[in-house]
């Protein structure tokens, strides 16, 4: 059974893949509709910013079941 600390690095390297496919899917989706540029990177940073969230409540718990 893998260890505390392997699964907070299991849990970060999803949500560093969940980031890359943000980021790729504005990229298609700038290069097919370059004017809709504004609107589309307002809901990136707010996909980006509901990732990164998972990725410090995952530090959080590992945190907590590790010290606790």
């Amino acid at each position: 059974f893998p260890s505390h600390d392997n699964l907070a690095t299991i849990a970060l390297a999803g949500v560093g893949v969940g980031i890359g496919i943000i980021f790729a899917g504005y990229l298609i989706a700038f290069a097919r509709n370059p004017n809709a540029k504004k609107d589309l990177f307002g809901i990136v940073i707010l996909g980006f910013a509901l990732t990164e969230a998972l990725a410090l409540l995952s530090i959080m718990m590992s945190f907590l079941i590790l010290y606790a």
